[in-house]
């Protein structure tokens, strides 16, 4: 097994004890603003009951809410227009997609409702709606940085940690960038969602209401960032739109970084597959040192390796193997093919060990 690189582990440990503290900091600020105003709101809490009233909205995830299905159908309709796919978008590449897109609303959705109703109550019987005194405020907050921070990790480790990779391959593996693909994942890789289950808790807690504000606006945003529609592109034309660009670029994930960390090669200088690994926040690669802004957009997307394994393999993966010899995801595959597999003369390879062109 290929064994991660000493550097990464460092830095990732590094980042990992700034990561506790910025989990920290929403609650101990909220804790300091109601000491200093003299509000104790949990003392006028209820007890907390255990029957599980008002726990639909932990499993009501606003991707599957009808406003946030005609915003992606709408969006699809567009790029589509426009032809952004292309002939890239063939059979295979289709009927994965279309699978990743169904797949969370048919399994994973009551999966996730089950895990909701029934699991939670039977882990924490006494605690649900415990800190159900938190405002709307304060929850959007500490939701915000708990969600997507955790997500971040999630995904940053299926980049720096080989043995992972292969479990994340099925999103980088798209030779173009789009609303199709968005959802485009493993299935293991999604079940495991570590963010949905910390969420879950929370709204279970009594995070409820802030949740479904965060969790909208985060869909909106990945979403968008995925889209073959360059919305970022007029922020970096205008000279008088600089200072706003310069701010939004550094805080949300827009289509020119995000579609870097997607590029099929880092030798233009734009592509960036060793970072930006943001979701919602770019912040969060802004602070641990992993982000790369150049307002470009690659001309290539995807593995450059890649030769179509088929949409079965690539969605249910170590289940079925690829028929594609030499494929990471093939019986006997390599953990990562790197360009010396595949016989091309050694340009540069990430310091994280995993190959700069997927």
């Amino acid at each position: 097994m290929m064994k991660m690189d000493q550097a990464v582990q460092k830095r990732m440990f590094r980042n990992g004890a700034l990561s506790l503290f910025v989990y920290a900091l929403p609650v101990l600020l909220m804790f300091l603003a109601l000491y200093l105003s003299g509000n104790r709101p949990w003392e006028n809490m209820p007890g907390a009951t255990g029957n599980g009233s008002g726990i639909p909205r932990a499993v009501s995830h606003p991707t599957h809410s009808y406003g946030f299905m005609l915003f992606i159908v709408v969006l699809g309709v567009v790029e589509f227009s426009f032809g952004l796919y292309g002939h890239k978008w063939n059979k295979n590449e289709k009927a994965l997609d279309l699978v990743c897109f169904a797949i969370p609303k048919l399994v994973f959705a009551p999966f996730f409702a089950w895990f909701s109703l029934t699991v939670l109550p039977i882990l924490f019987p006494r605690e649900h709606n415990v800190f159900g005194w938190v405002s709307f405020s304060w929850g959007v907050v500490i939701l915000c940085i708990a969600d997507d921070l955790t997500q971040y990790w999630y995904h940053r480790m299926h980049h720096e940690v080989p043995w992972l990779w292969r479990f994340h391959r099925t999103h980088h593996s798209a030779p173009y960038m789009g609303m199709s693909m968005a959802g485009r994942q493993n299935a293991i890789y999604s079940i495991f969602f570590s963010q949905t289950y910390l969420t879950s808790i929370l709204v279970y807690l009594g995070f409820g209401p802030a949740a479904a504000t965060v969790l909208g606006v985060k869909s909106t945003i990945t979403t968008l960032a995925h889209s073959s529609i360059p919305w970022d592109k007029p922020l970096y034309r205008y000279k008088a739109l600089g200072p706003i660009a310069w701010v939004v670029e550094r805080v949300i994930s827009t289509p020119a970084t995000h579609h870097a960390h997607h590029a099929s090669s880092t030798d233009d200088g734009i592509g960036f597959y060793k970072g930006n690994f943001g979701n919602m926040f770019f912040l969060w690669d802004v602070i641990f040192g992993t982000a790369h802004i150049s307002r470009q957009y690659p001309r290539e997307y995807g593995i450059s390796h890649y030769e179509g394994d088929p949409w079965y393999s690539q969605l249910l993966w170590p289940i079925f193997k690829s028929n594609i010899p030499g494929s990471e995801l093939a019986a006997n595959g390599p953990v990562v093919k790197t360009e010396i597999d595949i016989q091309m003369p050694v340009r540069e390879f990430a310091g994280d060990n995993l190959p700069i062109e997927a």
